[in-house]
């Protein structure tokens, strides 16, 4: 393996541990190396938090190295001012002759000024190694930046026979969910949640389920709640609404007094095409990546309007014979496990 791939991969590494974390600055590795040894690593650190280049530069003990060291980083070194100063400058700053970096920051602060910096002072700047490798890794950040809105994952839960909720007669009176997998599965899906910075459901998910969207069963922070209520159906016994985790509520009604004190509202037009709207909304409130997690109708609207990336699939053992169909899409299966009784399909929008 060439050695500039072999310390990238190490940055992609290092990268991942700030998964749910880091949102919505990228999740970025980066490696110092003196005479082919590691004397230095970091990965970016919660928002707001130093960058990847700060802490791998602040992890090295012997400072007096960094003049004859290469740095190898995912993603270009940012050159503004944001939360904190600029990670180009820093490298300047220790004099650091060579830096590798995975690719060009899109980002419209950053786009080429980094390395330009970099450049006119002197560094050997290198861009380009395993540049498909680091934009899956940094997919969320990437889709942002270039598409405008949030990576999108749908997922949902059906039945043997293709259903994910069952007949109403089923249902008990109190609204609660009905479960189709096991709790393996569900452990995963709290995991899911808190890696991703929100979750969506529609107005009859929370009417027939009273979902938390919390992430009770794995220890991490709890996504910002999206829900669709165009009429304002639901009430404030409800969960969601429960002002414990960050909630948006994307409505028609303009009436500011229908609104719950504590809980953000947004306006769309239900008439038009809905998810384009609520990937608009996202935008503005800088969500960089979101479940979608029901019900059939929110699904198949995203489905339609061509706005997901990832699909995630549970299959249980139940059939329902009748119920609420299965949302329909047109994917490239790229993985399958079992979840002890369930099947996990992982899909992606090619």
């Amino acid at each position: 393996m060439k050695i500039h791939q072999k310390y990238i991969l190490r940055c992609i590494e290092l990268g991942k541990k700030g998964l749910g974390s880091t949102a919505p600055n990228p999740m970025v590795g980066c490696v110092i190396v003196h005479k082919g040894k590691i004397i230095g690593e970091g990965y970016t650190s919660p928002y707001g938090g130093p960058h990847a280049e700060v802490n791998a530069i602040h992890s090295v003990k012997d400072k007096s190295l960094l003049p004859k060291a290469e740095l190898y980083v995912l993603l270009e070194p940012c050159s503004h001012y944001g939360k904190t100063p600029p990670c180009a400058d820093l490298i300047v700053e220790h004099k650091i002759p060579e830096v590798i970096i995975g690719i060009e920051d899109p980002h419209d602060k950053v786009a080429g000024k980094g390395i330009q910096k970099l450049s006119e002072a002197g560094c050997k700047v290198t861009v380009g190694v395993l540049e498909e490798e680091c934009r899956s890794h940094l997919k969320r950040f990437l889709t942002f930046q270039e598409k405008k809105r949030p990576y999108i994952i749908l997922k949902w839960a059906e039945t043997q026979d293709g259903f994910i909720a069952p007949d109403p007669k089923l249902r008990k009176s109190t609204p609660e969910p009905f479960w189709i997998t096991n709790p393996y599965s569900k452990q995963m899906v709290h995991q899911w949640r808190c890696q991703e910075q929100a979750i969506l459901v529609g107005t009859q998910t929370v009417l027939m389920d009273n979902p938390k969207l919390t992430t009770r069963d794995w220890n991490g922070k709890n996504p910002v709640r999206v829900v669709l209520d165009r009429d304002l159906r639901i009430g404030t016994t409800f969960h969601v609404l429960d002002k414990t985790v960050k909630t948006l509520v994307l409505t028609q009604v303009k009436d500011a007094s229908c609104y719950s004190e504590g809980i953000v509202y947004e306006i769309i037009d239900f008439s038009k095409a809905i998810a384009s709207q609520i990937c608009h909304v996202l935008y503005q409130h800088s969500i960089t990546s979101i479940i979608i997690e029901g019900g059939s109708r929110t699904l198949q609207t995203f489905i339609k309007e061509n706005l997901w990336d990832e699909a995630r699939v549970f299959t249980g053992t139940s059939i329902f014979e009748s119920g609420l169909p299965a949302p329909k899409l047109h994917g490239h299966l790229v993985s399958e496990q079992s979840i002890l009784t369930d099947t996990l399909s992982v899909f992606t929008n090619d």
